[in-house]
């Protein structure tokens, strides 16, 4: 099949590298407002390069991956439905949500497949202990943990444009917690601290947070987030169960230390970055991806899905700010 992306940045050039490496896709079209970025990764890959999404989209594409600053997200999204074409694009939907619930109007009822890109959805460990969930395992649950800690935080213009932690970053651990447990969030307190940079704290952000979900059966999920953690890039959780408990990302690139004495674990070089944690990942998704242009799988995460992380995500930044619990229907539009 032939794939057409949508903006070459550092993401888009990774998905570009990924994409060509399997055997189902035949040739890549690419374009990016920066025509050299285009040209460069076209050189890397043997694919075509075209001067605009209309191009593009006309170049006999048989799915796109939009991988655009989030800004264009709407407008790329609706132009692939308008086209007919399978589209993947990655997080979040839109800047906003009241944009994102635009987008789920817009493409309603038009029958084009839109996958959005959360990627431990595809990392093995996180399969694994939804699969454990969902066998009856663990037995009824009581406690979730889910950390995701960055080794350095973005720069400053990154900052001030994400949207702010909860929508930027804790948004993946709102997102795998309703995937591995099949529950939804009912309702989040939020705190937030800033002992690092300054600019997110001028940006009106913080720096290391920390959320409590209460779940539709009761279970507390405890979400934990830094921009900050020296040691690298640090992904976990932990589900608990009344018989039996499991771990995620409990191996030997864990980016931590540990002082027992005797204990060597874990023994690997820490992860230092996210494309290191979950290349495979990655790599997975854009195969699932290629199974959606194909028609032979539905989407694997939907728009809905992709706005109900990030209910979850105002929920707790408005719960930082009032310092206060708020529900998921506080905020909640549709």
């Amino acid at each position: 099949m032939r794939i057409g992306i949508l903006g070459l940045g550092r993401i888009g050039a990774f998905h570009a590298e990924t994409l060509s490496g399997l055997d189902v896709v035949d040739s890549l079209v690419l374009t990016d407002p920066f025509a050299d970025a285009a040209k460069s990764a076209a050189e890397r890959f043997g694919a075509d390069v075209v001067d605009s999404p209309e191009a593009l989209l006309a170049a006999g594409v048989d799915g796109i991956v939009v991988a655009a600053a989030t800004d264009a997200h709407p407008a790329l999204i609706l132009a692939g439905v308008e086209a007919g074409v399978p589209v993947f694009c990655e997080k979040p939907v839109a800047r906003t949500m009241t944009e994102g619930v635009e987008v789920l109007k817009a493409v309603a009822g038009r029958g084009v497949p839109i996958q959005i890109g959360y990627n431990r959805r595809f990392d093995t460990g996180f399969v694994n202990a939804r699969a454990a969930v969902q066998s009856g395992e663990l037995g009824k649950l009581h406690t979730v943990r889910s950390t995701t800690l960055d080794p350095a935080p973005p720069p400053a213009a990154y900052i001030a444009a994400s949207g702010g932690i909860f929508r930027d970053c804790s948004v993946h651990d709102f997102d795998i917690i309703r995937w591995v447990t099949g529950r939804e969030v009912r309702e989040v307190y939020a705190v937030g601290g800033n002992r690092g940079a300054e600019y997110i704290k001028e940006a009106g952000d913080a720096d290391t947070t920390g959320a409590i979900l209460t779940l539709d059966d009761g279970t507390i999920a405890v979400v934990s987030n830094s921009r900050h953690n020296a040691r690298g890039y640090d992904v976990r959780m932990e589900i608990h169960g009344f018989d039996d408990s499991i771990a995620v990302g409990l191996e030997d690139k864990l980016p931590l230390r540990s002082v027992e004495p005797g204990v060597n674990f874990p023994a690997g070089t820490p992860h230092d970055f996210f494309m290191d944690r979950f290349t495979e990942a990655y790599r997975a998704e854009l195969t699932a991806f290629t199974e959606v242009v194909a028609g032979a799988r539905p989407s694997p995460c939907t728009i809905e899905d992709a706005l109900e992380a990030g209910w979850i995500a105002d929920a707790c930044t408005l719960s930082l700010h009032e310092h206060r619990p708020v529900t998921i229907e506080e905020v909640r539009t549709v």
